[in-house]
């Protein structure tokens, strides 16, 4: 599917919503987590941006509720612009670089574990309600 003029407009807008809403909230984690070297704020993120993902797939899937365009605003705009994988790998390789192996790894794993429960929780949340 080759983009057009409407789709990329519908990205773009949730792609400055999300990035806004990215900036707003691990600003505000890291304000209240400064002397910590886990970088919490992204951490947040991604989680919020997984569950987040997870009940919007759940209720598109459960109640049809989302058309291709609302799709694209929210998903891959949206929360597109909202979680923050790239500040992730980046901020991974600086623990690395600065020899923080256990502070990596703790990073890498409870980011992805606890974001693949959260995206299965938010999808069985709204699957399992029946209506």
């Amino acid at each position: 599917m080759s983009p057009t003029l409407p789709s990329l407009g519908l990205v773009a807008l949730g792609g400055a919503l999300g990035s806004a809403a990215r900036f707003a909230l691990s600003g505000w984690v890291l304000h209240h987590t400064v002397s910590w070297r886990f970088p919490l704020g992204t951490f947040v993120v991604n989680l919020a941006g997984c569950l987040a993902i997870g009940l919007l797939a759940g209720a598109g899937e459960r109640y049809g509720l989302f058309s291709a365009e609302t799709r694209l605003l929210l998903m891959t705009g949206l929360l597109g612009g909202f979680t923050t994988f790239s500040a992730f790998g980046l901020e991974t390789l600086h623990l690395l670089r600065r020899g923080e192996w256990l502070v990596a790894g703790s990073y890498v794993g409870l980011s992805v574990l606890l974001g693949l429960a959260l995206v299965w929780i938010g999808f069985g949340a709204v699957a399992a309600r029946s209506g």
